[in-house]
Formats: structure tokens, C-alpha cells, sequence
């Protein structure tokens, strides 16, 4: 497998909803995670929530997640290092 298969295999699409009563993940659309968080969209505070929250739920260092696409976008491309894309949607799908 070259590297951007890699690469893909730990992608995953999310639609981040900001200002949120608490941080939640509120369901799939297709491929999509739809998730809730609490922090305000302004000075990367909600990519550092989804960061954090992510991290949390799946039990890897904040430092494993990074946003590679969707900054300032509520549609965001994540990569998670370590684990692959069916561990990852698995562990979701438990938690949603």
C-alpha cells in the first residue's frame, strides 16, 4: 500500500456543528460524522474541541488527530495516525 492510500485509509469527513449545548456525536449522513461541540467557531477554538473530543472518545493523543482539510468549514477532513479507517468508524459507531 503506497503512502496515500495510507493517508486515506485514516481519513474520515466530519460535519461539526459549533456552539453546541455539550459535545456530542449526533449521528452519520453517508460517510459523514456529524458531530456537536461546545466551543465557539472563532480562533480555531471548535477544531481544537473536535481535537480534544475525538481524541477522547477514541482514546488517542490529541497529537494522533490533525485537521488536513475545512479550517474555517463546518465540513472538515480529519487523519487519525495509528488506527485505521474501519477501527475508527467502528469505535464511532459505538459511541453515536
Amino acid at each position: 500500500m503506497n503512502d496515500k492510500n495510507k493517508q486515506e485509509n485514516r481519513r474520515l469527513e466530519l460535519k461539526v456543528t459549533p456552539n453546541a449545548g455539550r459535545n456530542a456525536i449526533t449521528g452519520w449522513r453517508g460517510d459523514v460524522l456529524q458531530i456537536k461541540i461546545a466551543a465557539p467557531p472563532e480562533k480555531g477554538k471548535a477544531n481544537k474541541e473536535v481535537i480534544d473530543f475525538l481524541g477522547r472518545t477514541l482514546g488517542v493523543k490529541k497529537s494522533a488527530i490533525a485537521v488536513i482539510k475545512g479550517e474555517t468549514s463546518r465540513n472538515k477532513a480529519i487523519e487519525i495516525e495509528g488506527m485505521s479507517r474501519e477501527e475508527i468508524i467502528g469505535k464511532l459507531k459505538t459511541k453515536s
